[in-house]
């Protein structure tokens, strides 16, 4: 039976199941160490949660094309790959707190971010109570992942980005950081808002091709289509550079901004609303993506319809196979 992946602030039991597995496998040793994943300094077991961190900041240093720059297209964001490839990720994540909860049936919950920007961004939400995720701060001074360095099962940070534009992975070993709707250019004030989401929703491209509602040419971070909508880089506007997905990630701020975002584990929770938003955007339009593998492999090769997804789990997973979920995991609603 498909689990089903609810609203964190409506349900207490996936609410406490989430803040305990994450601290369970914060706790939990991997099967590697700092030395085997080139990780420098010195050799220390890395962390099950941790490997997420890893994953995420290399993917987000992998170019695609191999020759290109990361920070034009990667592994993971700014083309089409990047719901597929956060599909996995969290898919990886419910499973590893499936085992440590010892709840086969466990789903993790998202965060409605829409509700929170159409009541005006409150710094003070319900979600950063410290019932639930703690407030902002650095480090994080209250909730479950506050930091008290005396307490050795405190929530420790241990792996950050480092190196030029923070493209290299570090140990470290200090509290989670937040600071919440900063002044541009270091923040931004609000959160996005329901219509936001809907305008994503209804995008209809001029082309005749369906899944030029996905993504269109050049698949990158200029391209129009609904993945470029809900990643957060169009509309293009001086005055306003991040949109939905990005400005999710701005206007947390704190260890939210680097590559190594999923050392906040509010990372988790936002981006399962936005996969609800991309389940409710197929939902309506169908299996549509772009591009497919007629698309020039030496360009889009990683993020073609049947390329394999960068991830641990191997080459099982491509875009084709994460379109249809629904005998894995549901959304109590849909947008």
């Amino acid at each position: 039976m498909p689990v089903v992946r609810r609203n964190i602030l409506k349900d207490a039991a996936a609410r406490d199941g989430y803040l305990r597995g994450i601290g369970l496998l914060k706790q939990e040793d991997s099967r590697f160490t700092t030395q085997q994943l080139g990780i420098p300094g010195p050799v220390v077991p890395v962390r099950t949660y941790d490997l997420f961190v890893v994953w995420h900041g290399r993917t987000m240093a992998t170019a695609i094309p191999p020759d290109g720059s990361p920070r034009v297209r990667n592994a993971a964001h700014r083309g089409p790959i990047f719901l597929p490839w956060h599909r996995v990720m969290l898919g990886f994540l419910e499973k590893n707190l499936q085992r440590v909860l010892d709840e086969p049936d466990f789903a993790l919950p998202y965060w409605d971010w829409a509700a929170d920007g159409d009541a005006g961004s409150p710094t003070d939400a319900e979600i950063f109570s410290p019932a639930c995720l703690g407030g902002d701060g650095d480090p994080v001074a209250d909730g479950p992942f506050a930091y008290h360095p005396a307490d050795p099962a405190t929530f420790t940070v241990r792996i950050e980005a480092a190196g030029p534009g923070g493209m290299k992975l570090a140990q470290t070993s200090r509290g989670l950081r937040r600071s919440f709707a900063q002044e541009p250019p270091f923040g931004w004030r609000t959160l996005p808002t329901g219509a936001e989401v809907e305008a994503a929703l209804a995008f209809a491209p001029a082309g005749a091709d369906p899944a030029d509602r996905y993504d269109t040419l050049d698949f990158n971070a200029s391209s129009q289509g609904f993945r470029n909508l809900l990643e957060g880089w169009i509309p293009k506007d001086p005055a306003r550079p991040v949109h939905l997905h990005n400005q999710v990630h701005v206007w947390t701020g704190g260890d939210m901004g680097p590559s190594t975002s999923p050392n906040d584990p509010l990372f988790y929770l936002h981006h399962c609303n936005v996969d609800r938003i991309w389940a409710g955007w197929l939902n309506r339009y169908g299996p549509l993506y772009a591009p497919d593998m007629t698309a020039p492999a030496n360009v889009y090769q990683g993020e073609r319809i049947d390329d394999p997804i960068a991830s641990p789990l191997g080459p099982a997973a491509t875009p084709r196979s994460v379109l249809d979920v629904s005998a894995i995991y549901g959304y109590d609603t849909l947008p």
